[in-house]
């Protein structure tokens, strides 16, 4: 078994990739393929924590909430994350991955409160963390409660996942206009008749040591 990249890694996933085809809430089916990819990162002994987005259960009442004060709205979809993070754990524990729900906002008969030491301890036991209600502050995004949990927890890496599904190495198609052909004495070049020509863009100096477009945390922060 290969060793990981990253020994400590924060998911970032948002809700809509929890609705699969339907409109909004949760689709069976695409979050047991999540929670299959979850635990095949987890059995490589990797120490996984989760941000989870609200998006798609706050959909299905969205309409209802316009006009709604924004700081009603914003907790209305830190108690949305808090469902998906329960449908989150339940999932993996069908899978036998052991996953700890800590929410930011009090819900203490629901789920623990989140307390850095304990989401430590979790994560250090193999255990997945699944960070609920954003930063439980209104006017933060989740993607903000991402980026804080993860300097909290010192991940090496923070990943984003907004939409699931199979992935297809994009295939790059070369195209090249070419340079002007007809060139006067006195002009390099007749915009009027032919294009200018931009040449092909260098290779990274170091592709071995290019990286993807997932972000990662300042040295400081691991």
């Amino acid at each position: 078994m290969s060793k990981p990249a990253f020994k400590r890694v924060l998911l970032k996933l948002s809700g809509e990739a929890l609705m699969g085809d339907d409109p909004y809430g949760i689709n069976r089916g695409t979050i047991e393929r999540m929670v299959a990819d979850v635990a095949e990162v987890a059995k490589l002994g990797v120490e996984l924590a989760v941000v989870i987005g609200g998006g798609n259960i706050f959909r299905g009442v969205a309409p209802g909430a316009q006009g709604m004060d924004r700081a009603t709205a914003d907790y209305m979809g830190m108690l949305a994350t808090v469902m998906n993070a329960l449908a989150l754990a339940d999932a993996m524990k069908h899978v036998g991955v052991t996953a700890r729900v800590m929410s930011a906002i009090g819900i203490e008969q629901v789920v623990e409160p989140y307390v850095r030491p304990k989401a430590l301890q979790y994560l250090e036991e193999g255990k997945v963390v699944i960070f609920a209600a954003g930063t439980g502050n209104p006017f933060f995004t989740t993607d903000t409660a991402a980026a804080l949990r993860g300097s909290e927890v010192s991940a090496e890496i923070v990943l984003k996942a907004t939409k699931v599904m199979a992935f297809t190495p994009p295939t790059r198609k070369k195209t090249r206009t070419p340079p002007c052909t007809t060139r006067s004495a006195s002009t390099k070049r007749s915009p009027s008749t032919c294009k200018s020509w931009t040449p092909p863009p260098s290779r990274c100096a170091a592709t071995r040591n290019c990286r993807s477009k997932y972000s990662r945390l300042p040295s400081r922060a691991r």
